[in-house]
Formats: structure tokens, sequence, C-alpha cells
């Protein structure tokens, strides 16, 4: 009885699951980013102070439950030697975060560079991306025109898919709550599109 009841309460109670990339130069604040999620989307959850976090080597990993979604975050290095990486996650993924530093104007060249061939991989056709100019609580920030006007010769390569551009302050919190309920809706709404050309070959 207790197995049948069980077993009742997990399907009663489960959450469909979604992989989330988030991508963008070191620096970035993707992982600053990932950890405030997890404290505003997470209770209880004490993570690492916001002032220590430090570039990632590698990969960070966290997982948030809305609604009845769980979303999975895959946070991947952002640095040069790293970015060949990313494509090994695309097949996984429902969606992708890519956060701009909006105070480095220097760099902004190369994240357009890292986020064109991006988008233009044929595994990520369709999957929505969330963009989001971080660090719009300095001052001397780009706004989002300055970010969009940048990138507006991506947009046709951007093709038929879920795609905002939101300001942010993953350090402050601002615009993370908008930003992953727009995902979340973005993602279910979308799981149920035709496999991708890798999964079917």
């Amino acid at each position: 009885m207790y197995t049948l009841l069980s077993g009742l309460y997990k399907y009663m109670f489960r959450r469909d699951e979604y992989c989330i990339l988030i991508l963008g130069l070191d620096n970035a604040g993707k992982t600053t980013f990932l950890e405030q999620t997890k404290t505003r989307f997470n209770r209880n959850y004490k993570g690492m102070s916001l002032s220590k976090i430090t570039t990632t080597v590698g990969l960070n990993i966290g997982t948030i439950d809305v609604g009845k979604a769980r979303l999975m975050f895959w946070d991947l290095g952002g640095q040069e030697e790293l970015q060949s990486l990313w494509d090994k996650y695309y097949a996984e993924s429902h969606g992708v975060i890519y956060v701009i530093d909006s105070t480095d104007e220097e760099r902004l060249s190369e994240t357009k560079r890292a986020f064109e061939k991006m988008i233009t991989s044929e595994v990520l056709e369709g999957v929505p991306i969330l963009v989001l100019a971080n660090k719009q609580d300095v001052e001397t920030c780009l706004s989002i025109p300055d970010i969009k006007t940048a990138f507006s010769d991506c947009i046709n390569k951007i093709g038929k898919r879920d795609c905002l551009t939101q300001a942010c302050s993953a350090l402050t919190g601002k615009g993370v709550n908008e930003g992953i309920e727009w995902m979340v809706k973005c993602v279910v709404r979308n799981i149920h599109r035709p496999p991708r050309q890798k999964d079917i070959t």
C-alpha cells in the first residue's frame, strides 16, 4: 500500500525537466546570475557570497522548480578556449540564457561573435534564447537600445524562435525573476517541437 501511495504522490507532484544553458563571455556574470536565481527560487538555499564568485573553469550546475517545471542550469565557462565546448551541450538543451556584460564595450564585438556562432548552430534551431544585458546597476553601462543596435545584424539569423533581450543586474536581482518566468513559458510551449536533425540521424 505504501508503494502505491508513494508512486501516486510522485506522479501527482512530478515536474517536467528542462535543461537550460547559461552562456556568454567570461566575467559577464553568468555564475552570479545562477546563484541569484537559486537564491530566489529555492527556499532556504544558502549559496556562496555573490562578491566572492570567481571565473568559471568548466561547468556550474543548478536546479530550480517553477510551478510544475524543473529547470536544470548548465553554466559553462566563457573563456575563448572553453567556448569550443559549448556545442557539446546543445543537443540536450531546451533553452539558452546568453549573458552580456553591459559595462564592457571593448568586448562587445567579441561577445557578438560568440553569440552569432551559437545561434547559427543547427542543433539549437527553434530553441528559445533569453539575452540578458547584465550589470545594468552600473551607471556607465550600455543601454538595451545600444546592445540591440550592436547585435542588429544577428536578427535574421535568430530564425523562428522565441528571443527576448532584457535588462538585468545579477548582483541586485533586477530582471532575474522576469527572465526565468519568460523562459519557463517558452520551454513549456516549445517542448513538443519536432525532433532536431541531430536527434534523428
